[in-house]
């Protein structure tokens, strides 16, 4: 049984297009921000990271919608995209002022954490060119249904950004779904986004409103009860020991209340320290649940991201196969390769992805 309806390729130039914002990621390494005197650079967003997997590992046409300042750092984030091989064509660029008063580039100061330390990330995003971005930006009609994108996927991170920027999603999504594209959403809850803004009630009221227009849905397990209010009697208020059976249970009063839901997702993470967790995920789809093979004590170098390439795998999965219980294990094998290696994005290609969804080992290859 088919469970998305896809545009055909030969229809569309793009396979995906990521709508979210773009930061600089500065990585202390093995070292904390607070003392360090160095950091690797690279590009990360929730969003953006999605595209960019679905491009470097799984080969697909993906493209951007986000602003940058028009200035060295907006130009090095530019350079960065490319390098991943997703489409700028999509972004809007704004004028600088000089001094960032009316609109910048964000930073994200991110620490991979290790055994007892936790990663620790710290954000430097108030004003962005993508946090102003506002409806009629964009031509969606355009896009959607001349240019031809077969997948938009958005999330919370974007959502949470200023008033304007959830009502940009409300436009994006309500135009995908006028022309038949496939809208997937990651709730990617982080309270640093909400809490001067109305907290979990706001994102809350915001959530809601955009999971109406929604085909797939993907979240952890904190995101679905602080983004969309769903409690689970029993359990505590982080999810932390949220049983399988009951968050299958959490899904399926999830999906009643949104039956335009055709694909619910959630990764499974149970943290023994920053560098071991224990690492799963689960797929609704059909009225039936997917589970992915769980693995336990993996070992994770940098574990941002690892969400983000869940979801291009499995909506690489869903693209390819439509098949639910595919695409769960292509996510969950993405996520976490793309744990193996620093920065926010994937550095696996298909070959290891699928050879980790088969048994492969780590045994060296010459």
């Amino acid at each position: 049984m088919s469970i998305l309806t896809i545009k055909p390729a030969d229809k569309c130039t793009y396979d995906l297009v990521s709508l979210g914002e773009v930061m600089l990621r500065f990585d202390p390494g093995e070292g904390r921000i607070r003392t360090a005197r160095s950091f690797k650079v690279w590009e990360g967003g929730g969003e953006y990271n999605v595209a960019r997997g679905l491009r470097r590992c799984f080969g697909m046409r993906t493209a951007l919608v986000t602003a940058f300042a028009d200035n060295e750092t907006g130009r090095l984030l530019e350079d960065f995209i490319l390098q991943g091989g997703v489409a700028t064509s999509l972004i809007k660029w704004v004028p600088f002022d000089g001094i960032g008063r009316n609109v910048r580039n964000g930073l994200n100061f991110t620490e991979r954490g290790f055994g007892v330390r936790g990663a620790v990330g710290c954000s430097d995003r108030g004003n962005t060119a993508a946090s102003q971005m506002k409806p009629d930006d964009v031509d969606w009609d355009n896009l959607f249904g001349e240019v031809g994108v077969r997948w938009l996927h958005t999330g919370g991170i974007f959502a949470g950004l200023s008033e304007t920027t959830a009502e940009v999603i409300i436009e994006a999504t309500s135009a995908a779904r006028r022309h038949g594209t496939i809208v997937s959403y990651d709730l990617n809850y982080r309270p640093s986004l909400w809490k001067t803004i109305g907290g979990k009630a706001r994102a809350q009221e915001v959530n809601r409103r955009i999971a109406k227009n929604v085909d797939v849905m993907i979240g952890n397990e904190e995101d679905f009860t602080a983004s969309l209010g769903f409690e689970v009697e029993g359990v505590d208020s982080n999810l932390a020991s949220l049983e399988v059976e009951k968050f299958k249970h959490m899904i399926s009063r999830v999906v009643e209340e949104y039956p335009n839901f055709k694909v619910v997702a959630t990764t499974l993470r149970s943290v023994k320290t920053a560098t071991v967790n224990n690492w799963g995920a689960i797929c609704w789809a059909g009225g039936k649940f997917h589970e992915a093979t769980y693995r336990e004590n993996l070992e994770i170098l940098d574990r941002v991201g690892g969400g983000d390439s869940f979801a291009s795998g499995l909506i690489y999965g869903l693209i390819t196969t439509n098949d639910a219980n595919k695409a769960v294990n292509y996510g969950a094998a993405h996520g976490a390769l793309a744990m193996t290696t620093p920065g926010d994005t994937s550095m696996a290609i298909k070959a290891e992805v699928e050879k980790l969804m088969g048994g492969g080992s780590a045994r060296v290859e010459r």
